[in-house]
């Protein structure tokens, strides 16, 4: 629920008490009141039935009932002013609230559309804005492997306040119990480690699904009252980040359904659907800036073997590493992909053939070093080809470097060979690829 919890503050409490005092008070004053009327009519009835001599007392009984009849109905009477004030508190405070609720349906409707942190943070600075305009806050969010949260956002932090770039969680009071924590050094409250202002902060966990994605931290001056403030506005600040939180969710499991849609889960590579997608971009960008764009393909030797002779485990380990090898000594525009089984394809966009043959080599030399880390037998054969060099187009340059690969398999493996050049195309310069790592 994004709406405010149900829990009774010492506030409402004391306003609930304060209205069973005032119902007993009036109905104490009203008893009372009848009895001064009955007692001053019965004095007055009396004079018609008693001597002359009573009247003074009767007259005297009289008086002190209209007089305790005045007296009560003056006390009514403030009792009605203060009432009818903390009608108005509360109609204000109810007001307040509603408005309030309103802001954070809106803040949770335009969540359902943020893609991104950044979106989901522009909202929730833009609606926090609105409701806490004396504070500042700093949101956080988990990195992906879960061990630090990073700062999205940061907006209208007090002076002498920096929130630090990353937060440990074991630094972290609100993050250990899941629960809001107050970070008040001027009244000496317990701080977290990573606190080191002399500014009062709570800290508000942001749980969705059983887990927490997030910390949002809400900050006020070193004013005397800050405790109170923040105490005030501690369920308020609890309702937004209860909002934030699903956001956060919704966005951290869309990314994971992405990131698996694209990659392969064991290696960590692009997958084949990925692949055709940008291999098909950048033959296009290729042909229109006159440009190379070369596959390599390469294949595990002998990688059944080492599965049957070691066992599943040490063949999972020796692909995630060949993976990494491939990874490191490529560019970061290159796209390495992982074609099937123990078959991997890495993309070299702007590359002539002949460079993706030099780099193939580097990749085959470092591949065969694996064998001494893994203490087993480890190469792999590489097929290369290239548009325009060899293939015309995207559809056909895999089948070429697959062709290749095939020739390197059967000419003894564990060694490169390239694809035919088209004919008109031998001999043709083309942009030269810089070679990194040692041959």
């Amino acid at each position: 629920m994004h709406a405010f919890d149900t829990e009774t503050t010492p506030d409402e409490q004391g306003s609930g008490q304060h209205w069973r005092n005032d119902d007993r008070r009036t109905d104490r004053l009203h008893i009372g009141g009848l009895l001064a009327h009955a007692l001053a009519l019965a004095a007055v009835a009396a004079t018609l039935v008693v001597d002359d001599a009573w009247h003074d007392d009767l007259a005297g009984i009289a008086l002190t009932g209209l007089t305790a009849i005045f007296m009560s109905q003056l006390v009514l009477r403030r009792m009605a002013v203060a009432v009818r004030a903390r009608q108005r508190d509360q109609f204000r405070a109810t007001r307040e609230s509603r408005e309030q609720i309103g802001e954070l349906f809106a803040m949770t409707d335009m969540l359902q559309a943020a893609e991104t942190y950044d979106d989901a943070s522009a909202v929730l600075m833009a609606t926090a804005r609105r409701l806490l305009p004396d504070f500042g806050a700093a949101l956080y969010i988990f990195n992906n492997s879960r061990d630090r949260l990073d700062l999205a956002k940061g907006w209208d932090l007090p002076d002498g306040y920096r929130a630090p770039e990353t937060l440990s969680p074991a630094n972290c009071w609100a993050l250990k119990r899941g629960k809001p924590h107050i970070n008040a050094p001027q009244q000496a409250t317990l701080c977290c480690a990573h606190h080191g202002s002399q500014t009062a902060t709570v800290e508000l966990p942001m749980m969705a699904c059983g887990q927490v994605h997030g910390l949002l931290i809400l900050a006020r001056g070193s004013e005397e009252d800050a405790l109170g403030k923040l105490i005030e506005i501690r369920r308020l600040g609890q309702a937004l980040a209860d909002s934030m939180s699903l956001a956060l969710s919704n966005i951290a499991l869309r990314e994971k359904l992405r990131t698996q849609s694209l990659r392969d889960p064991l290696t960590g590579l692009y997958n084949r659907r990925y692949m055709e997608d940008a291999l098909e971009r950048f033959v296009s960008l290729g042909a229109r800036g006159g440009g190379s764009t070369a596959v390599v393909m390469l294949d595990l030797d002998n990688f059944k073997a080492l599965n049957d002779e070691h066992g599943h485990a040490k063949g999972d380990a020796v692909l995630r590493d060949v993976a990494a090898q491939l990874v490191g000594a490529l560019r970061p525009t290159d796209v390495v992909c992982r074609y099937g089984g123990e078959e991997l394809l890495a993309i070299l966009p702007d590359c002539s053939l002949e460079d993706a043959l030099e780099k193939s080599e580097v990749l085959r030399e470092r591949i065969e070093l694996l064998s001494d880390v893994h203490g087993c037998r480890i190469s792999a054969s590489f097929g290369v080809a290239a548009v325009p060099e060899a293939a015309t187009s995207a559809g056909d340059v895999v089948p070429l470097a697959d062709g290749a690969l095939y020739a390197a398999k059967k000419a003894g493996k564990n060694q490169v060979i390239a694809a035919e050049r088209r004919a008109g195309r031998e001999g043709m310069p083309a942009a030269r690829l810089a070679v990194t790592g040692a041959r």
